[in-house]
């Protein structure tokens, strides 16, 4: 008899906070891993016939890619200003004053990676802007040239073919009013059709998308500090937890969906919460909300193994925690971190290999190896590979398609033919980093993080009934990202960056209540470990990456 084959579900998550305060982008981070992760990422699936992977999208990060799409249709058709510095100053070559200045210093800081050897020239010119007292004195057709040439090694494999971009990479240097133009427009194509890609993917059944809560916040935390405690008894937390928790997780739950549906036209089948964090009270809440399926790490199922006396668990099966009717599925850490961190460095063909075998491994090892489930970011790790990821990612499809004892999946479609789920007694509070939640609480600084909110959203509990956007820039203090950087983990410059960009959202929620931002808000409460900058707002582990896990 042919062994079955075992279903393999890719899962790619897209996310990018909130960076516009008060309507204007602090930093270009969101629109420039459109320019090479998400457009690559759809066009990977469109080139490959046999290719399906899940795709969430945070809802934050469509609304930005939405309104971004809005303004540059504006700009290339009637000129209109891009609230976004660094877009702007590509739009209004050579930018003038302190715009100038602006837009230099971002676009000097923003390097894409390895890819940015493609142009020789361009990473000295941004170590000599960075470098200068006054990077706003730079001549005109340098300064043209530079803002250029970082939206060209910003490009994805999928954009580098086409002709408006082809013309410019050829060209190099001395680019005219119409060469940045040009590079608008393009620019303005492939933000403008791009959400329509991934809906016309998900329509064809060819993807599957799903959510995170609004505005990802670390829902657990969020409910109850102390859940934290679960996995790492004697952790320091803030001396009371966050008012009104649960109906802020229920808010974050029910405007996740909404701004989903409103792009792509339906409901979700699945969530991935933020940062995979998950506790039986938050999958309570998913479940309330009609989510089928949603997913952790197996870091957290081994912890609820250790904790909650479940024998014999393992990551390649679908889990029922306490009952509840949403399913729960867990990310195989050790291959997700492979993708993520390790293969970058391997020539595509021996990752590949290496992928399998540890996958084929799996499948033999019994027959209650029921699913597969590799998940990681789908923007970041891209950049670090040779080019951009197209031969690991388009190879990986291939294979799976082809492969006799593996297969690609969707989690919707493994439910719909009546996928088992093995039941748990609770599940263990934990995210995808090392099963705790230690990454967002419990660091003095993270805890200072968290006290600045709870007394910003004392003060607006105090202030009764508010408009809807002073309610949704509550949701953008409450994201996870402004307690990931805090601590000695992170690189200095990108732990100012989310400090500096946190309390200004903190002080725009003040502004929106009509009262005076407390003082501390105008000075920084983290200072980071002094390393290298980390690149595109990229996020790194906190462990070493190995390999398969309970395979």
């Amino acid at each position: 008899m042919t062994p079955a084959r075992l279903p393999v579900v890719l899962l790619w998550h897209m996310h990018q906070p909130e960076y516009r305060v008060d309507g204007v982008w602090q930093l270009p981070w969101t629109y420039l891993h459109a320019l090479k992760g998400y457009t690559d990422m759809a066009a990977h699936i469109e080139a490959e016939d046999g290719a399906c992977a899940v795709f969430n999208f945070t809802p934050v990060l469509l609304e930005q890619l939405r309104d971004y799409a809005q303004y540059l249709r504006a700009a290339v058709t009637d000129d209109r200003p891009i609230p976004d510095p660094l877009l702007d100053g590509l739009r209004a070559l050579p930018p003038a004053g302190a715009a100038r200045t602006l837009a230099l210093v971002l676009a000097a800081r923003a390097d894409p990676g390895p890819v940015a050897q493609r142009d020789p020239r361009w990473r000295p010119t941004a170590a000599r802007i960075g470098a200068m007292a006054q990077p706003g004195l730079l001549a005109d057709g340098e300064t043209r040239d530079f803002l250029v040439q970082t939206h060209l090694v910003w490009l994805g494999e999928s954009l580098r073919t086409d002709a408006r971009a082809k013309a410019l990479i050829e060209r190099g240097r001395d680019y005219a009013a119409q060469d940045a133009r040009a590079l608008l427009a393009l620019i303005a194509d492939v933000l403008g059709g791009l959400l329509q890609r991934y809906r016309r993917l998900w329509e064809q059944g060819r993807i599957e998308l799903s959510v995170t809560p609004y505005q990802h916040p670390i829902v657990p935390l969020l409910l109850d500090f102390r859940v934290a405690a679960e996995s790492a008894p004697g952790v320091v937390l803030p001396a009371s937890g966050y008012p009104g928790g649960e109906a802020r997780a229920r808010w974050h739950i029910g405007q996740g969906l909404q701004t989903f549906e409103s792009v792509f036209g339906r409901r979700p089948a699945g969530c991935w919460p933020a940062e995979a964090a998950l506790s039986e009270e938050t999958l309570a809440l998913l479940a309330e909300s009609g989510f089928r399926w949603t997913a952790s790490s197996a870091s957290v199922l081994r912890a609820t193994e250790q904790h909650h006396g479940v024998m014999n668990a393992h990551p390649h099966r679908a889990y029922r925690s306490n009952g509840h009717a949403t399913l729960c599925l867990f990310r195989d850490d050790g291959l997700s971190d492979r993708l993520g961190f390790v293969y970058q460095h391997w020539q595509a063909q021996d990752a590949l290999q290496d992928l399998l075998r540890h996958a084929v491994q799996i499948a033999a090892a019994g027959p209650d190896r029921e699913l597969l489930l590799i998940a990681l970011d789908g923007e970041n790790p891209w950049g670090w590979y040779p080019d951009n990821g197209i031969h690991f990612v388009r190879g990986l499809y291939r294979a799976l398609a082809e492969h006799p004892r593996l297969r690609p999946a969707l989690p919707a479609a493994l439910l719909d033919a009546g996928l088992a789920a093995a039941p748990l007694p609770r599940l263990q509070a934990g995210s995808w980093v090392s099963g705790q939640l230690l990454t967002w609480i419990g660091h003095p600084e993270k805890n200072r993080a968290w006290q600045l909110l709870i007394e910003a959203k004392q003060h607006y509990d105090a202030a009764g009934p508010q408009t809807p956007e002073t309610l949704r820039q509550l949701g953008v203090c409450e994201a996870s990202d402004w307690f990931w950087w805090p601590g000695e983990t992170n690189p200095t410059p990108a732990v100012a960056d989310f400090d500096a960009l946190f309390r200004a959202q903190l002080r725009s929620l003040y502004r929106r209540l009509g009262q005076t931002a407390p003082a501390a808000l105008e000075h920084a409460f983290s200072r980071g470990s002094a390393r290298e900058v980390a690149h595109g707002g990229t996020m790194r582990p906190t462990q070493t990456p190995g390999g398969s896990t309970n395979a």
